[in-house]
């Protein structure tokens, strides 16, 4: 007859089965606004897989990434994190719709509202060029600083807003509008590579593109003048180049870009608001 004999457990392998019947802790800390147009940026554990929408999204070896939501993104997203144990955690994210200003205009005349074939071929061309530079993908981490303002001043065009010309939707605008003098110095928002540095485009004039790493990237727009050149690596703070009225404008002023590949930012989401920039600026004189 089998005896069956009593189970002697010892106070440390009590603690060890306690210990695996503990789950992990999910450690997902994101940093931005979750709005139409906003830049997000996060941290989970090294090792772990993030995808947005079931799309993966390029993490970093200490577990930094970044995504964006675009112009019209809709207002339910999720977020996946796989941990390097194998948990899965879901976090739905909230993105709020934003009031986009639209301006409605007639009587354009017919040459405006379409380029000679010769400007189109060119314009082409130019936004092949930025295409391919918005692409890059490079292993900097400088898109987890906190960015600076190019230039202080006026902000005359706002991201998002649209103009209808006869009737006919333009392209919105993608960018925040600083408007200053020719001559006034843009400096670099944060550290990174010139990866495009062109000056004299159909559209945007003298146009500057860096990549701060992981897909991020700004784009400067109607440049009077270039310091810097393709290939050179850029600190936060550092002159990069003048504004000016290059490209189709109608006054100087720098038109600033922030994207995640393809993918078109509000800037305003990773800078003070220019409000309390200038406050300071103005306390410090």
């Amino acid at each position: 007859m089998a005896v069956n004999k009593p189970i002697t457990l010892t106070l440390s392998s009590i603690f060890a089965l306690s210990l695996c019947s503990l789950p992990t802790v999910a450690q997902i800390n994101l940093q931005g606004k979750f709005e139409q147009g906003a830049l997000v940026r996060g941290t989970v554990p090294a090792g772990s897989v993030v995808k947005l929408n079931g799309e993966k999204v390029d993490v970093t070896a200490s577990g930094q990434f970044a995504f964006g939501f675009e112009r019209e993104a809709k207002a339910e997203q999720m977020l996946e994190v796989v941990y390097p144990d194998g948990l899965t955690e879901l976090k739905p994210l909230k993105v709020e719709a934003k009031e986009y200003k639209i301006d409605r205009l007639t009587g354009i005349s017919k040459k405006i509202m379409k380029p000679n074939p010769a400007a189109q071929e060119r314009a082409a061309k130019d936004a092949k060029q930025t295409r391919a530079a918005r692409n890059t993908f490079s292993e900097q981490t400088a898109f987890m600083q906190d960015f600076i303002w190019p230039v202080t001043g006026r902000i005359s065009g706002v991201y998002g807003s649209q103009r209808v010309y006869n009737g006919k939707p333009g392209s919105p605008h993608y960018g925040v509008d600083v408007a200053r003098p020719t001559g006034t110095v843009v400096v670099s928002p944060a550290d990174g590579v010139i990866t495009l540095a062109e000056p004299d485009m159909f559209y945007s004039g003298g146009t500057l593109i860096i990549d701060h790493g992981y897909g991020i990237n700004s784009t400067f727009l109607h440049l009077s003048k270039l310091y810097a050149k393709v290939g050179d690596v850029v600190k936060q703070g550092q002159d990069l180049a003048e504004i000016g009225a290059t490209g189709r404008v109608t006054g100087p002023h720098l038109d600033w870009r922030v994207n995640w590949y393809q993918m078109r930012l509000d800037p305003v989401t990773i800078v003070p608001p220019m409000s309390e920039v200038l406050a300071a600026e103005k306390a410090a004189q």
